[in-house]
């Protein structure tokens, strides 16, 4: 007996059949651009048009949902974004290849998708350039498969040597095809992920088939033929069991599993870290909290920098906000490559929310006014749709009227100046111990308090 997938599948893969009809299905066209074409691609509203007329949906809604449940399956998928859901417009979208449907039992690993991320280093940047979760992923994989990223390496450069034998038109569609099948089983982080393991786990069966993309054909976990595995013994079941099964089934999918040999080691990972900086585990300087001594308390107010409060700035973007020196250091360099107002606003946002009511109204019209007006000389980096909802929220003012903005500012500093200030000669002088506490400039206007 067919698992629930396999029989979702089936149903899907039906559907799709009648959707590549070449005279009853969706209409696939070759579109024209100024410098390109586009080849075997079809609108989101024609796929749309067609499930209502096929399938008798009343609400477009409704139809716009079930193509989106097959498109994250990973049957079909948007051409230029990420993101695998159907929109009812003019944006295009391509099926996908048979081999990569789900049902062929795909269980790619992470060394897969590592040689794929490397393999897209190498092809044509300005098509197939990483995303940024897609560049911090290839960085994790390469710190998790250090020993044998070489041979990793080889692996892609052998693909990606392949891939450029291909005929061009052909070599653009098959690459679309493979990115969309690693965004089904590597999604953009928060979107559903149609692949994950746990729901296989309520139904697990013997003969499950593993198949590797790049260096196997499928392989099964046991020798037990499909066709022969036994059916599970038939039960009546109760609507009030049914019920309990299903909301065991609810909470499983919403705790969030960690493996304990991955948490311990992270545990271990930070203990090591902070080890030095914790009063209660390092006797230099003294735990001011069990001794008379106070040379704890004077490094944390010193406006000297030294190495040992550089090098606490590396462990993370918040370390370094923590620490008023930190703060001031961070800004000067902001200062010198022109963004000094994302971190001014942050500032604000921070001590916004220690305000007193009676200052609330003025205080936000002033963060408006510096950071987000029209007629400000030193705007802040957000997009519309973040400026549009901080309006809103201005007009019943209150202290995290500006969360939204502040949050992307934040990640923005957090993954583009933080990582670059790091880099920089600045913070390798102190980190290096070469500037002395004559070098600290004092700097008004930083009153946050960590």
């Amino acid at each position: 007996k067919d698992s629930p997938n396999m029989i979702l599948y089936t149903k899907m893969e039906a559907l799709l059949s009648k959707m590549q009809n070449d005279k009853t299905g969706v209409p696939i066209k070759t579109v024209k651009s100024l410098l390109t074409k586009i080849p075997d691609v079809f609108s989101g509203e024609d796929l749309v048009s067609w499930l209502v007329n096929h399938l008798n949906i009343s609400d477009l809604d409704e139809a716009i949902h079930l193509g989106s449940l097959i498109a994250a399956h990973g049957y079909f998928f948007p051409i230029d974004d990420h993101v695998i859901t159907l929109k009812n417009d003019g944006s295009f979208y391509r099926f996908q290849w048979d081999y990569y449907w789900p049902s062929k039992g795909w269980e790619p690993e992470n060394t897969e998708y590592a040689v794929y991320l490397c393999k897209r280093t190498m092809q044509n940047k300005a098509r197939l350039e990483l995303a940024d979760y897609e560049a911090e992923n290839l960085a994790r994989l390469q710190r998790t498969f250090s020993k044998s990223w070489e041979d990793i390496f080889a692996r892609a450069e052998l693909e990606a040597k392949r891939d450029r034998k291909r005929d061009k038109t052909t070599r653009k569609i098959d690459d679309s095809r493979e990115r969309a099948f690693w965004d089904v089983h590597r999604p953009v982080p928060g979107c559903v992920n149609t692949t994950e393991v746990d729901i296989k786990k309520a139904y697990w069966y013997k003969d499950r088939i593993k198949k590797s993309l790049y260096n196997s054909s499928p392989r099964k976990v046991s020798g037990v033929d499909k066709q022969s595995s036994p059916n599970p013994q038939m039960k009546s079941e109760t609507i009030d069991s049914l019920n309990l099964i299903l909301s065991n089934l609810r909470r499983q999918l919403d705790r969030h599993c960690l493996k304990m040999s991955k948490v311990c080691e992270s545990i271990i990972s930070y203990s090591d870290q902070q080890n030095d900086y914790d009063p209660l585990l390092t006797p230099i300087p003294s735990n001011p909290w069990i001794s008379n001594e106070e040379q704890y308390w004077a490094d944390e107010k010193s406006r000297e920098i030294t190495v040992r409060r550089a090098t606490k700035w590396k462990f993370s973007f918040s370390e370094l906000l923590a620490d008023e020196r930190g703060r001031e250091q961070f800004r000067k360099f902001l200062e010198k490559e022109f963004s000094a107002e994302n971190f001014n606003f942050w500032i604000a946002c921070q001590n916004l929310k220690q305000q007193p009511f009676k200052k609330l109204k003025a205080t936000v019209k002033k963060i408006h006014h510096d950071y987000l007006s029209d007629e400000t000389p030193n705007p802040i980096n957000i997009d519309s749709k973040i400026k549009d909802t901080t309006l809103r929220n201005m007009e019943s003012p209150d202290r995290y009227c500006f969360e939204e903005a502040q949050e992307h500012i934040y990640h923005l500093m957090k993954s583009d100046s933080y990582a670059r200030f790091l880099k920089s000669d600045q913070y390798k002088s102190f980190a290096a111990n070469k500037s002395s506490s004559k070098d600290i400039k004092k700097m008004s206007g930083t009153t946050y308090n960590a």
